[in-house]
């Protein structure tokens, strides 16, 4: 954002903590405080005290005016405690500068109102809305009319695969963190002999934002231009996407996971960000792909139905494009059944890029917690990034199991390679 147009300074702060009162022991928040840390930075501190049953996590939603003008606080004006958060005292962060306010404005009367609720199921981004307007991200929780719950699916949108969704708007499912067994038994059929899937337990610490839909041609003309439709955005390089500078050592300087989530403005992932109000999307892990993909789920297929076969063409047609189901091309997306998380297109359609480098054997040195993949390249095979889920190109049913993991060099690609994006809940 220019620098020109940014807050100067918060004065005058006042505040006000909602207590969530429907039962004697709903989570409530007092004790709310904000400080500027003027002079010396422009950044407010918000400190509350969240009670509650320790064992729960809640969401923290913020509002805020000046006087009694509504402020719109976009995604990247707020950090810290906001998602799953537990009981205890905790602190929001609040940047000025991301927000649309002028050097020349005072917010002589700001105030801020902390509400307590259930984490959200869903994000919904919208494309058509610049950074700072109101209605860019709108969030749906549980009872949500939209909402249901029958069978294998609990708090899913299905209505969510209407055209809007795959066009002018983004939609993420929230992924609980979770211990799952990443990998597939050795006697499961088909499989490659090698260890790329040799079985080992993974927990995820933390929830996370994984998009409904691979993002679709729609969606990236809304970002940067191009061709409009509902198919996959294809044929993408790692490198399109975050970026690849390099410094005077020749080393990149956007290379995860050594560098983080940082991105190069230039690149996709950086324009979408910029536009979003500082949304930070990225691309997802190797283990948090496969989390999202399995939805619970311990077999081949996310379906639940572990004793298909690859003969089994009917039933995975289902959910799933691949060369032996009729995908000679890419296909529009959402239109099969999605796994139990309402994500749609897990397996096939298009490889989906994950963040981690590729390493065959990398289950023998990854840690069990919060697993990021190799620190870098491995010599065996430099410039190689994971890729999951299989394509329509696939002619062999093992390369779209849930388990299978490939890879690419980061700057190369195909017809069949795409992404799918993930927002992380620090």
């Amino acid at each position: 954002m220019n620098s020109v147009n940014v807050l100067k300074r918060v004065a005058g702060v006042l505040v006000a903590g909602l207590a969530w009162c429907a039962m004697a022991d709903a989570p409530v928040i007092s004790d709310v405080v904000v400080r500027q840390r003027w002079p010396w930075s422009r950044l407010v501190d918000i400190d509350y005290v969240l009670t509650g049953d320790p064992t729960d996590r809640m969401d923290v939603l913020v509002t805020a005016k000046d006087g009694s003008v509504d402020l719109v606080l976009p995604p990247g004006a707020l950090s810290g405690n906001l998602f799953g958060v537990a009981s205890g005292p905790r602190r929001i962060i609040f940047d000025p500068t991301q927000t649309v306010y002028t050097n020349n404005q005072m917010l002589t009367q700001f105030s801020v109102t902390l509400t307590p609720t259930v984490p959200a199921v869903y994000m919904v981004v919208d494309l058509t809305k610049a950074a700072g307007q109101e209605g860019l991200v709108e969030y749906i929780y549980p009872g949500d009319g939209r909402l249901v719950t029958e069978g294998r699916y609990t708090n899913v949108w299905f209505d969510v695969t209407n055209d809007v969704y795959k066009t002018d708007k983004m939609v993420f499912r929230r992924i609980p963190a979770g211990t799952f067994i990443m990998g597939s038994p050795s006697d499961e059929v088909p499989r490659d002999p090698d260890p790329r899937e040799k079985q080992h337990t993974v927990t995820l610490t933390k929830d996370y934002w994984m998009g409904v839909f691979e993002v679709t041609k729609s969606q990236r003309a809304k970002i940067i231009g191009g061709v409009a439709d509902k198919t996959p955005y294809n044929t993408v390089y790692f490198t399109e996407l975050r970026g690849h500078h390099t410094n005077e050592m020749g080393v990149s300087v956007y290379n995860w996971p050594t560098n983080g989530h940082a991105v190069a403005p230039d690149s996709f992932i950086g324009k979408i960000r910029e536009q979003t109000g500082g949304v930070m999307f990225d691309l997802p892990t190797d283990a948090q792909w496969e989390h999202a993909c399995r939805a619970g789920t311990t077999g081949k297929w996310n379906s639940g139905r572990s004793d298909l076969t690859t003969n089994d063409i009917a039933e995975i047609s289902e959910f799933c494009w691949y060369r032996n189901t009729g995908g000679s091309s890419v296909k529009e997306v959402g239109r099969l059944v999605p796994n139990a998380w309402g994500l749609y297109d897990m397996h096939g359609n298009v490889w989906e890029w994950c963040l981690d480098w590729y390493d065959v054997n990398y289950h023998n040195y990854s840690p069990e917690v919060d697993p990021l993949g190799p620190m870098s390249a491995v010599p065996a095979s430099p410039n190689l990034r994971c890729k999951r889920g299989g394509a329509y190109s696939s002619t062999d049913g093992k390369w779209i199991r849930s388990a299978y993991r490939s890879n690419m060099p980061l700057n190369s690609t195909g017809a069949d390679h795409g992404l799918r994006l993930c927002v992380p809940i620090e």
